[in-house]
């Protein structure tokens, strides 16, 4: 089966086609910059036009950078706040005529990560984090995804976890991997407490280098770096018609 995968972010919207059976692209990927302000109205007319570059009318999945019900947008942390409460799924079902589902970016970045990548075989429960502006996450048991866990907002450290120990704060405080690597693996002990995950895989583009902070994580957390890299988001909303 085929399905054009489609990853909203708060820069950039992706698209692919993806085999489902081997979770790989047929082609190339295409991007657009995400419109800014980024309004329904206008994110739409960009889903539009990746439809179009495909010439595509089959199904298409989408992860957004949301919490997801239903198929109806419910938070806007990083997107304009004009899509709360917005039907996404069927307005991108009556502006492409396509059969459609919409989920968290980080919960089908964590599908792919589950059925090809870091977590392929892996029961138990299983964390996924995605390490970038903010801290994502998807949480699975037995291989059941539970959506929606946005774990870079619990309350760490007097703020939300995602303002301490995300990538962007490494980055903007220019902290060295050991200073950063520490705070992670504070914020990783926290969210251990609160699920005992059997695994835990790092996404996000930090994780191209995880040997630089690895030896700050404290070793009986069993955490390794995801594997599908930039292309986990596309491969995931397409992995919900698995």
């Amino acid at each position: 089966m085929e399905v054009l995968g489609i990853d909203i972010g708060g820069s950039g919207m992706k698209a692919a086609i993806v085999d489902l059976k081997t979770g790989e692209f047929i082609g190339k990927r295409k991007r657009f910059k995400t419109p800014q302000p980024a309004t329904p109205e206008a994110m739409m007319k960009t889903v539009v036009k990746l439809q179009k570059h495909f010439d595509w009318s089959g199904p298409i999945g989408c992860g957004f950078p949301a919490a997801i019900i239903d198929g109806t947008v419910k938070t806007a942390s990083n997107i304009d706040k004009s899509w709360i409460e917005k039907p996404l799924a069927n307005m991108i079902r009556k502006a492409t005529g396509c059969a459609t589902r919409v989920m968290n970016d980080v919960d089908v970045a964590g599908l792919a990560e589950m059925r090809f990548g870091a977590g392929k075989g892996h029961d138990g429960t299983v964390l996924v984090l995605a390490l970038g502006t903010g801290i994502g996450s998807a949480l699975f048991h037995n291989q059941q995804l539970m959506p929606n866990t946005e774990l870079g907002h619990i309350q760490f450290k007097g703020d939300i976890a995602e303002a301490y120990a995300a990538n962007s704060i490494r980055e903007n405080e220019d902290l060295s991997w050991e200073v950063w690597g520490k705070r992670l693996n504070q914020y990783l002990v926290e969210v251990h407490k609160l699920f005992w995950p059997d695994l835990i895989i790092l996404g996000g583009g930090v994780s191209k280098k995880f040997k630089k902070y690895e030896k700050h994580i404290d070793s009986r957390l069993n955490v390794i770096p995801a594997e599908l890299k930039n292309h986990a988001g596309i491969v995931g909303a397409a992995c919900q018609f698995l």
